[in-house]
């Protein structure tokens, strides 16, 4: 197995569905040993939401590639206890249970440091592990209205929308491996040894405000939802073409715009002073759009698309990943990788970004439950097969 940038680094992971489970996935498909806990009998519930084959979904599959799966019940004891001792041979634990949860457990990540210095630990919440609504459930949807995602989601006097995925979830995700590797980085240069990642799903969404916050305090300025354009930056948009096809268009960079309506026959408006720079044209967007539109409304996508591509003019189609198999150009940047799942083939995405000398890759599809009780507990921890086999009798594992 080729070596991967983060071999040789352990993480216990006592999440389940999303945020914590997606870092678990990037780490583990980075050449961490990524140890994933569940409970037994059903196990994390992903592995039984959306579409599911042979009692497994799909997303399991991809969600805990790389993973050893073992089972333990953490509400006993016993269970707990088998946790710690996976915790003080691990350099990080990552978790995303309501704040409180590992401290009620007595598996509280400051205490696990005294035994194991160099503990890294991440724990995702709704909210953060400090603050008046520390405590408060916080699943994506809601930490995503609550963090100002959705407010500027949308278009104008609608209901605010929601993507069809969980980026509350993976934002979150994305913030915590990233201070997970910042911790190891200092833990390894300044010999300092472990921390805490404390990664909330509102502030993840916060983070990706770009302007809006000092929009506000420097000017009052509220950004408002603008359906399928940008606010103050024109113009970019989408556009219906002739075949009932949607194609996205950039062309706000000032020699764009001029190139993007020569293209669309509209030289008067590539030579207009009024919209030469970005503020005029900011003032003139509805002319500008119907311009577009009625150019694009009456050629095919595709036509459209080459015309801009010749054109220079940053374009793309809106994609279903179904249009994604199709396109050479996902597979020529290997972005489908494929796994055995039951004597199957299956397409598992890959995880970004690229590395030229150490990249990640997928070794294993999420496994069964507690695949690897055996291999963790006997070999990692050194139960005996009588001892495992008396914690199985009493649903401890």
């Amino acid at each position: 197995m080729q070596h991967k940038p983060l071999s040789g680094i352990r993480v216990l992971e006592l999440g389940q569905l999303i945020a914590g489970p997606f870092a678990g996935n990037m780490l583990a498909y980075f050449g961490a040993e990524t140890i994933k806990v569940e409970p037994p009998g059903r196990g994390d519930p992903l592995r039984g939401w959306r579409v599911v084959h042979n009692g497994t979904s799909y997303w399991w599959r991809s969600i805990a590639r790389n993973k050893k799966c073992i089972t333990l019940n953490l509400k006993d004891p016993r269970g707990r206890e088998i946790a710690r001792r996976l915790a003080l041979r691990s350099d990080v634990l990552l978790e995303n249970f309501r704040p409180g949860t590992l401290e009620d457990w007595g598996l509280d990540p400051q205490q696990l440091r005294r035994g194991n210095p160099g503990l890294v630990s991440a724990r995702i919440s709704g909210y953060g592990q400090t603050g008046p609504y520390a405590k408060q459930p916080g699943f994506a949807s809601a930490c995503e209205a609550y963090g100002g995602f959705r407010y500027v989601n949308g278009h104008p006097g609608e209901a605010p929308v929601r993507p069809n995925l969980s980026l509350g979830d993976t934002l979150a995700a994305l913030h915590a491996v990233i201070g997970v590797l910042m911790a190891l980085l200092t833990r390894e240069r300044d010999k300092r040894g472990g921390q805490e990642v404390d990664v909330a799903i509102y502030e993840s969404v916060f983070n990706i405000l770009e302007g809006v916050v000092a929009e506000y305090s420097g000017a009052g300025v509220v950004r408002e939802p603008s359906g399928t354009t940008l606010t103050g930056i024109v113009p970019t948009n989408t556009y219906r073409c002739a075949d009932g096809r949607y194609v996205v268009v950039g062309g706000n960079g000032d020699s764009i715009f001029k190139r993007l309506m020569h293209a669309a026959g509209r030289g008067d408006l590539a030579e207009d002073a009024r919209v030469a720079y970005n503020p005029g044209r900011v003032v003139h967007q509805r002319e500008i759009d119907a311009a577009i539109g009625a150019w694009t409304g009456t050629r095919s996508s595709r036509a459209v698309l080459a015309a801009l591509q010749d054109a220079e003019v940053p374009c793309g189609p809106i994609y279903s990943v179904a249009d994604m198999f199709e396109d050479p150009h996902f597979a020529a940047r290997q972005l489908f990788e494929s796994v055995q799942v039951d004597g199957d083939n299956l397409q598992l995405p890959a995880i970004l970004p690229k590395l030229s000398v150490t990249p990640g890759a997928t070794d294993w599809a999420g496994p069964a439950l507690g695949a690897h009780n055996d291999e963790v507990l006997q070999g990692l921890l050194g139960m005996t097969r009588d001892e495992l086999d008396g914690l199985r009798d009493e649903g401890i594992v």
